[in-house]
């Protein structure tokens, strides 16, 4: 018997089109649900490189644009948070990285949904939690440990 995974309300923006098959809902969903440990309302939005640049610059004083940021507001009873990854940045990584561009938005949804829920990689102990959270949960998902070298 599967346990029940929690509640997701999910809203999927995707005004750069250019991964639209790759992110379809379902697969964003269920990229997501694997981290998630309580009930969420989340929205992720795929941007192309100058909006991702201006939100990382603003938000985080960095002027450049970076694979994924995410915007938690609330980490329970219910999770709210807003993940907002860079289509380019993205592709840009998969190719460096020798990944499929599908592994490495799994990879980066399943880590902002982590941020999302007050996890986070800072320090050098909770950043090993949180890579061998994500290890464990991407290999759950079909896809290859994303911190072990091809």
């Amino acid at each position: 018997m599967r346990a029940e995974r929690p509640a997701l309300a999910l809203s999927l923006q995707q005004p750069d089109g250019r991964h639209r098959l790759v992110l379809a809902r379902h697969k964003v969903a269920r990229w997501i649900r694997a981290a998630l440990e309580m009930p969420a309302e989340i929205a992720v939005r795929i941007v192309d490189e100058a909006e991702g640049r201006a939100l990382n610059r603003d938000f985080r004083a960095k002027d450049y644009a970076t694979n994924v940021l995410t915007f938690d507001y609330q980490h329970a009873p219910l999770v709210l948070a807003d993940l907002v990854l860079c289509a380019a940045v993205v592709a840009r990584e998969a190719r460096e990285q020798r990944k499929t561009v599908a592994a490495h938005y799994a990879h980066l949804l399943v880590h902002g949904t982590l941020h999302a829920q007050g996890w986070d990689h800072a320090r050098a102990a909770p950043a090993r939690a949180m890579q061998a959270r994500e290890s464990e949960l991407l290999q759950g998902l079909g896809f290859a440990d994303p911190y072990r070298a091809a």
